[in-house]
């Protein structure tokens, strides 16, 4: 049998759709409705994002979504019909999915 790395796309795949849909939601309501609304204020929101174990979750988050996103790009792409790029969007997918992980992860240590 063929050793294979498909598991571990396959694995993030499923682990970042889970990320996704439990936590983006969240996300998006505390940063693009709470702070504007004045619910939080956006120095109480700096605070939190100050503390590790935010940026960890933050880092986990961003990175198993873009890894949801690479695999299901890529076999999007091969269905409608670029199967003969395989190696390319391989490259491309993953390799765009790790770059921007670590330019977040850059950027959260930085904060």
């Amino acid at each position: 049998m063929a050793k294979s790395n498909e598991p571990i796309w396959w694995s993030m795949f499923s682990a970042g759709g889970v990320m996704s849909a439990f936590f983006v939601p969240a996300l998006i309501v505390i940063t693009a409705i709470a702070v504007p609304a004045g619910w939080i204020s956006a120095e109480g929101l700096r605070e939190l994002v100050q503390h590790p174990i935010t940026r960890i979750f933050l880092f986990v988050v961003i990175a198993l979504s873009l890894f949801h996103w690479a695999h299901r790009f890529k076999f999007a792409m091969e269905d409608l019909g670029l199967k003969q790029l395989g190696r390319f969007l391989d490259i491309f997918c993953y390799g765009s999915a790790i770059v921007i992980t670590i330019i977040a992860a850059a950027k959260l240590v930085t904060l």
